[in-house]
Order: C-alpha cells, then structure tokens, then sequence
C-alpha cells in the first residue's frame, strides 16, 4: 500500500512540470486576450483576401496577420494593466494575474507592450506598407487609449467608438493589397464590423451586467436596462446584417451571398428572442451568435474571393 501511494505521489509530480506549463500558457493567453487578438487576426486577413488586386506573397500575408495579432495582443494586455482595480470589483475578472499580484503592477510590463506595438507596426509596414502599419497602430490604439482609458469609465458610448478598432484590422489587409486608395467592399466590410461591435459586446454586459454596476461601468445595459439595451442591440444587428450583403454589388459571388444570408439569418433571429425575453441565458446565446454571424461572413469571403481569383 505504501509503495502504491509512493507510485502515485511520484507520478503526481512527474505531472507537476506539465500543468505548470499549461498553466502558464492559459495565462498568457488570458492576460494578452489571445482570442479576442486572433479574431482581429482574421478580420485583417478577409479584407486583404477581399480586396481585389495584386496577390501578396504567402510569408507577407502570414507576418501581417502576425503583425495585426501582435498588435491587438498587447492592446488587450494593457487593458488587464490598466483595469486592475476594476477588475478586482467584478467576480468575472477578480483572478487576473495584477488583481492577485502574480504579476507586479509596474513600469516594466507596459514597457514590454510598447515594444510590442512598436515591432507589429514595424513587421506590417515590412510585410506590406506604411498604411497597413498605420491601420495595424490605429487598431491597438482606439482599443488601448481611446476605449479603455478614455470612454470605458465615462459613456455608455464607449464600446460604439471602441469599436473602431475591429474595423481598422479590416483596413490593414485592404492597404496591403491597395495602398492607394480604400475599394467598396473591404471599406463596407470595416463598417460591418464598426457596427458588429456593440451588439457583440452589449450581448456579454447583459450576461454581466451585475459586475459591471458593481464596478460603476457605464456600459448599455447598466444605463438603460436590459430591455432597452436588447432592442438596442437588435436595431444594431438588423443594420450590419443589410449591410454585410452591400459587397454583392460589388463582385462578391454567391458563396459569400450564402454565409451573409446563413450568419446574419442566425443573427437576427437571436436577436429577436433576446428582446422577447431579455434574460442572461439569451443573451450568453446571442453573444454566441454573433461570434458565428462574424466567422461564416468572413469565411465565405474569403473563399469566395479565392474561388473568383
């Protein structure tokens, strides 16, 4: 008997390495929001595939993708940064690494996010042009400066102008195809996303709404209730929907007809039960939808535009 729990005090430590290493990797991508910075990822490169004009070499294409992740990563590492006491008054984020101190709050990890703002705006003006590197700064910042620090604490309106940021990752692969000019359909594309984003997020403040009162966060549904802030979010989803089938007058094909009429079908129809029944559970289920809507139209576009090409 003894041996046995030897054996498995031995095998629990032989483990010890490889949690620590998963545990470490779950923080990383969790203080940088890695996911949220791939999305913003792929939404740089449905405009480059979207835009028509010269094809980008495979290893441009990959490190301006990177670039745009980079630089979205360290935009959401600094809103963990720079958010610490709030998040220590909501139970949604109470366990970031500066709420318990696993990570000093001090000079040296903002540094480290402007040295890489700075390598992602230099990697996509290598991979592309200056105007690429523009939109992938711009991107970072309206998130970083303009939406966290500026409008976050003060208006509900903080997420609608934040939302900027979406769109100007659309902007980035556009400018590298096209430095010289904006074509209709990654120009509409970045509107679709302008408008995406407050439906998208006003879905998860619902899902939230309690921590964020707690923590004074005028976000929509603190301010106007849940029932306001559905309609609200069902007038914005109504708008992005139309609009995403704009770029069919303009080229896109029939695939990406479909996964405009598949994802902003899913949309809409969440939407409408969500104000129907303005509840948590519809809400979390709208959030996800909206997810969907973003994956299948980008998805279609892009294989749409790499079928016509």
């Amino acid at each position: 008997m003894g041996s046995l729990t030897h054996a498995a005090s031995a095998g629990t430590e032989q483990r010890k390495p490889g949690h620590r290493a998963a545990a470490a990797l779950r923080t990383i991508g969790g203080l940088f929001k890695l996911r949220i910075g791939l999305v913003i990822g792929f939404t740089a490169l449905a405009g480059l595939a979207m835009t028509p004009g010269p094809a980008l070499g495979g290893w441009r294409v990959a490190m301006l993708g990177l670039a745009v992740v980079i630089s979205a990563a360290a935009a959401g590492g600094f809103n963990q940064w720079y958010e610490r006491d709030l998040d220590a008054r909501m139970r949604r984020t109470m366990n970031r690494p500066f709420v318990t101190g696993e990570l000093a709050q001090d000079w040296r990890f903002p540094a480290l996010l402007a040295a890489l703002i700075v390598a992602a705006t230099a990697t996509a003006a290598f991979a592309a042009n200056w105007l690429a590197a523009l939109y992938t700064f711009l991107g970072a910042f309206f998130y970083a400066i303009v939406y966290t620090v500026w409008l976050k604490r003060r208006t509900w309106w903080n997420i609608v102008i934040g939302g900027l940021a979406g769109s100007f990752a659309v902007l980035a692969g556009a400018a590298a195809v096209v430095p010289d000019g904006l074509p209709a359909v990654p120009l509409v594309l970045a509107v679709v996303l302008f408008l995406w984003t407050p439906p998208h997020f006003w879905s998860l403040a619902m899902v939230c709404r309690d921590d964020y009162q707690a923590a004074g966060v005028p976000m929509l549904p603190v301010v106007v209730g849940d029932r306001a802030c559905a309609f609200a979010i069902l007038l914005h989803t109504i708008a992005l929907v139309a609009l995403s089938f704009v770029p069919l007058a303009y080229g896109m094909g029939w695939i990406y007809g479909i996964g405009a009429a598949a994802g902003g079908g899913l949309f809409v129809l969440m939407s409408l039960r969500l104000l129907a029944q303005p509840t948590r559970k519809r809400a979390l289920g709208n959030f996800t939808a909206s997810l969907a809507q973003l994956t299948v139209l980008l998805s279609a576009g892009i294989v749409d535009a790499a079928l016509a090409g």
